[in-house]
């Protein structure tokens, strides 16, 4: 294979991923994102590209959540965060068999806590990507999918494709904004409140069985096209 050509890279890493049972993945040059990454000088060294792909969440086990997450769904969102993970780090191995650099980045790690942020925003790295939009809920919306996946990102110094970011498509709907407790969501993803959104999962949190910060309400309601199951 030739290094340099963006078109082959591309088409054998997504032929790589369907094989791996992922549908859902995008390419972006992420150089402009540089400065809102989490990483040192040497990590980040030379990753002007990234892979960014998901899987999505079960429609059945989010149809279990009413005002608060299940133990299902705690489960569920491990799981999901435990493949994508195990899919990032098996990736890194295969592209450095091909004498590229790579960096897999946890799909749920926080690194600063008093900022609530991670080594990078998935969802931030999946909208360059073109694969979806940032809805009202301050997540990334897919057209067909809604905000029912789960993300992960590999940085790399592999020559990719990229592909211009998709128009927000939420429209006039609003089924987040009313599906969240705390009132944390508005008109925009500008007006996502954080401080009211972390305050309603640590809450939830100590719950019994829980243990970790997750909610899941406006994912639930975040549906996207019912027809494509």
């Amino acid at each position: 294979m030739n290094g340099d050509n963006s078109s082959e890279n591309t088409a054998w890493l997504r032929d790589w991923l369907k094989g791996e049972g992922v549908s859902l993945s995008g390419t972006a040059d992420v150089r402009p994102l540089h400065h809102l990454f989490l990483f040192s000088a040497a990590e980040i060294d030379k990753m002007d590209y990234a892979v960014s792909f998901g899987i999505r969440l079960s429609r059945s086990v989010l149809n279990g959540l009413v005002d608060r997450p299940t133990l299902l769904y705690k489960w569920h969102y491990q799981q999901a965060n435990q493949f994508l993970d195990r899919l990032a780090f098996a990736l890194t191995q295969h592209l450095m068999e091909r004498k590229f650099r790579a960096l897999p980045v946890p799909a749920s790690q926080i690194v600063d806590w008093e900022r609530h942020r991670a080594h990078l925003s998935h969802r931030t790295v999946g909208e360059a990507a073109g694969l979806g939009w940032r809805g009202r809920n301050n997540l990334l919306v897919h057209p067909q999918w809604g905000s029912q996946f789960r993300l992960v990102s590999v940085l790399t110094d592999m020559p990719l494709e990229t592909v211009q970011p998709m128009e927000n498509r939420c429209g006039d709907c609003m089924k987040c904004v009313r599906a969240c407790p705390v009132n944390a969501l508005g008109l925009s993803s500008a007006e996502y409140d954080l401080d009211r959104c972390h305050a309603l999962l640590s809450r939830f949190s100590k719950e019994r069985g829980i243990g970790v910060h997750i909610c899941g309400l406006c994912v639930k309601a975040c549906d996207g096209n019912r027809n494509n199951r």
